[in-house]
């Protein structure tokens, strides 16, 4: 995306003219607004002086909307209207429940999107994230003392494009102008990048409340381009919480009954030991639950290691994918940035360091680089003045495709290409007199549609009737600077044009996305036989047609000797490819290819003969 003092359409600044923009980031505990003030990148801050704002939500009885810090103290008293992580549940489906299971939230039966029940009616994670954006927007302009032009909102890397629709119709509820979406790990290179004036290859380790990026920068002057990203869409900060909730749970009577208000105050007891054990080396953890128990128990900064050190480690899978994707190996790296509250605990930054063997860049504070960065973008994208030109290159995290026949993937836009980016490519039809194509989007890794997303369906019709493979389809993708995506299909000879905007109503899970990539991997192998198997399917079948039409049309240039030879050949192929031998398959269309070569040259022959008849070869 290329961002050299331009401005959105119809946002050019005029000269001396300062536009008011700002940079959000929507966390998943905590939310925070940033803008350029005097050329420099500030978080805002409310009249207490404090920069970051809980991402909670509470919908009270006179139909008052509480955000933030009062939210959250009446998190423990009020869960059941008291809305915390809805950036967990941002573009996902009822069905995806099963991730957020430990909410204390009563949730409507809805087949397609979430409604948490509250006293003030149902409310959708975009209702309750239009809350605290809301919140940010109020403060940003009582701060800066106008109103804003626009906004960037930072979203991981790894979000989909449900996710990120939501996150921008979140923003249109609450009254901001989007001026873009903006990759966190991206933004904390834009902060570091123009803070400290960096050049090299960079990793940015992200890890916030509810979610893991690990994104491969290429910083030099003037240019920022992400070289590939990673990460895990379900790891995050909170699970460090459940970790020593779970514990807290393990140490008391087994036959303890645990209430919603209970459960949210052992959370927060938790999350308030996490933050201790940054600086201790033990925190206490004492509470009085609704049936009159009380919990007492001390946590120790060893046992806290023990009790979390799988998911230490469960990020530096996505860290080592994302350097083999950007064709690297942790020596290239010349610095880490490490981005997200979750950073600070002392044992993850002690396995990062050791595993990159350097120190790590943690000089901006890890909570508000992101926010920082996106109001840099910002500023530029309004039209201000800015003493650096620069461009940034962002990326897509996962390959993006269309189904073909046989139940395969054909990637068009592959992972890690960089963003904004338009992609076409042809296709043609399979059976003859076909007049309408089905354009089955897809996002994924895998060969078989079996095995990846489906995005979206949308039917090109009014095909001109041709035989099979003469139409000739063109199949457009387009990703805009959010990572959103259209696709559009336009038969070439008569113009006729089918498109959709790519706007799903629904979700991956929280683990889908990780998952993907893992079973890419893992199964690398199997897929390239499996592809291998439908392209042979497919091709025996095409062949048996097209065998079928000629015999139909001309079995009388045949003997009937050779007419039986190629019937052999067509039954053995037709056996064949309803196994699972690729080498058989292939073996039995080379075989019937052989048998029909004769019986080919004969056609030919006789359609030559029938185009001259009656022409004098003097006057052609």
């Amino acid at each position: 995306m290329a961002l050299m003092h331009i401005a959105e359409p119809g946002l050019s600044a005029a000269p001396h003219q300062h536009k008011l923009a700002i940079g959000i980031d929507l966390g998943t505990t905590n939310s925070l607004v940033a803008s350029v003030r005097n050329g420099s990148a500030l978080c805002l801050t409310d009249k207490l002086g404090r920069a970051a704002l809980p991402s909670v939500v509470r919908f009270c009885e006179d139909n008052r909307v509480e955000v933030g810090f009062d939210a959250a103290q009446a998190q423990k008293i009020d869960p059941n209207n008291t809305i915390s992580s809805a950036k967990r549940l941002l573009g996902r489906t009822f069905s995806d429940l099963t991730i957020t299971s430990h909410l204390p939230y009563q949730f409507e039966q809805n087949d397609q999107s979430i409604s948490l029940l509250t006293r003030q009616g149902p409310k959708s994670p975009v209702q309750v994230s239009s809350e605290i954006l809301l919140a940010l927007k109020n403060r940003a302009e009582q701060t800066l003392g106008g109103t804003l032009s626009g906004a960037v909102i930072t979203v991981p890397a790894y979000f989909d494009d449900a996710q990120r629709q939501a996150t921008k119709d979140a923003a249109k509820l609450a009254g901001l102008h989007v001026l873009r979406l903006l990759n966190e790990p991206t933004a904390a290179a834009i902060a570091y990048g123009l803070d400290n004036a960096s050049e090299g290859i960079f990793a940015v380790y992200d890890l916030g409340g509810g979610t893991f990026d690990v994104s491969i920068l290429k910083l030099s002057k003037g240019i920022f381009e992400v070289l590939a990203t990673n990460g895990n869409s379900a790891l995050g900060g909170d699970d460090f919480d459940q970790a020593i909730y779970q514990w807290i749970l393990d140490q008391t009577d087994s036959g303890i009954s645990i209430t919603d208000e209970d459960k949210s105050l052992l959370l927060g007891l938790s999350r308030a030991a996490k933050e201790n054990l940054t600086e201790e080396d033990s925190s206490t953890l004492c509470a009085t639950l609704s049936n009159g128990d009380k919990i007492n128990l001390t946590l120790t900064a060893q046992k806290f290691v023990e009790l979390t050190a799988h998911l230490v480690k469960q990020t530096l899978a996505p860290v080592q994918r994302a350097l083999s994707d950007a064709s690297l190996t942790k020596e290239d790296i010349q610095g880490v940035i490490m981005v997200g509250g979750a950073t600070r605990m002392k044992h993850i930054q002690q396995e990062v360091q050791a595993f990159f063997k350097q120190e790590l860049l943690n000089n901006l504070d890890p909570d508000q680089v992101v926010a920082l960065g996106a109001a840099i973008q910002a500023n530029i994208l309004v039209g201000n003045k800015s003493e650096q030109d620069w461009l940034l290159l962002d990326v897509t995290p996962l390959s993006l495709g269309i189904e073909t026949y046989g139940g395969l993937v054909e990637k068009i836009i592959p992972r890690n290409s960089t963003i904004p980016t338009a992609r076409a490519q042809d296709f043609t039809t399979f059976k003859d007199g076909q007049s309408a194509m089905m354009i089955h989007v897809l996002q994924g890794e895998r060969e078989l549609v079996a095995d990846c997303r489906s995005l979206a369906q949308f039917t090109l019709r009014n095909i001109p009737p041709m035989v099979a493979g003469a139409a000739r389809i063109r199949v457009t993708f387009q990703v805009d600077a959010d990572g959103l995506l259209s696709v559009s299909a336009q038969e070439q000879t008569t113009g006729v044009l089918s498109s959709i905007e790519v706007k799903p109503s629904y979700g991956l899970d929280d683990a889908a996305i990780t998952k993907m990539l893992q079973d890419s991997l893992a199964n690398i192998t199997d897929d390239i036989q499996a592809r291998k198997l439908q392209e042979s399917k497919v091709e025996a079948q095409s062949l048996l047609e097209a065998v079928q039409t000629a015999l139909n049309q001309d079995a009388d240039l045949l003997t009937q000797e050779e007419k039986q030879i190629i019937v052999q050949a067509i039954d053995a192929l037709s056996d064949a490819a309803k196994q699972t031998d690729t080498m058989v398959i292939n073996n039995k269309i080379h075989a019937l290819s052989v048998a029909t070569d004769a019986f080919a040259a004969k056609r030919m022959n006789r359609n030559i003969a029938r185009a001259l008849k009656g022409q004098n070869i003097h006057q052609m």
